[in-house]
């Protein structure tokens, strides 16, 4: 299923019929400020071990990534130090993926490399999903094989031919971007940049 949002002024049953696909375990297909991504409620294991199937992604080797509304409940997810708080502050909303100490309230399923990847992404319909939702989204990037014309990863409506029996909803949120987000790990205290990508690193 396909439903088109815009960055603000949307329905609001196409939002609550979207938080209610998530809320039950769907999976969907949603814009952010990088590239177009796969996700799912992030506190519910079946959908996570769902889309760890799509894509071929063993659930004790994979780090995890999790798209928050804002900073102000993240300590509910990772354990963060003040001096990585105020870097995050900084960057988000941002093109970045921030790698911290994954907390006890995620799923089991994260336990396993014992860090979490924390995106808030500089998107309205994505973050208004999260608001809404009142939970995180787990997120990866979508599968496709190199040798495609990966072209289609940016047009949603190719995105939903390609993936319409894989996941519940891709919401058409324009056009999307090839560029990943700027990968920060966090976890011994001093940032490095483990993967450079959209997002220049504000440390000062």
């Amino acid at each position: 299923m396909l439903i088109k949002l815009y960055d603000k002024n949307n329905d609001q049953r196409d939002i609550d019929q979207i938080v209610q696909v998530l809320r039950d375990g769907g999976t969907i297909i949603y814009p952010t400020d990088t590239a177009y991504a796969l996700g799912c409620h992030a506190l519910k294991e079946r959908p996570i071990e769902k889309i760890c199937r799509l894509k071929g992604l063993n659930p004790g080797k994979h780090r995890f990534s999790i798209v928050c509304y804002d900073l102000s409940d993240i300590s509910q997810y990772v354990r963060v130090d003040n001096a990585t708080f105020k870097l995050m502050k900084r960057n988000l909303p941002g093109p970045f993926t921030f790698i911290l100490q994954a907390g006890s309230r995620l799923p089991k399923i994260f336990s396993n490399r014992k860090e979490v990847g924390i995106r808030v992404p500089d998107n309205p319909i994505t973050r208004e999903l999260c608001r809404q939702l009142e939970a995180p989204l787990m997120t990866t990037t979508i599968p496709y094989d190199e040798s495609e014309d990966i072209e289609y990863l940016t047009d949603p409506e190719l995105i939903a031919e390609k993936f319409e029996k894989d996941v519940d909803i891709v919401i058409d949120g324009g056009p999307g971007g090839f560029e990943y987000s700027t990968v920060v790990n966090c976890i011994n205290g001093e940032p490095e940049i483990v993967r450079q990508g959209k997002g220049i690193l504000d440390e000062y």
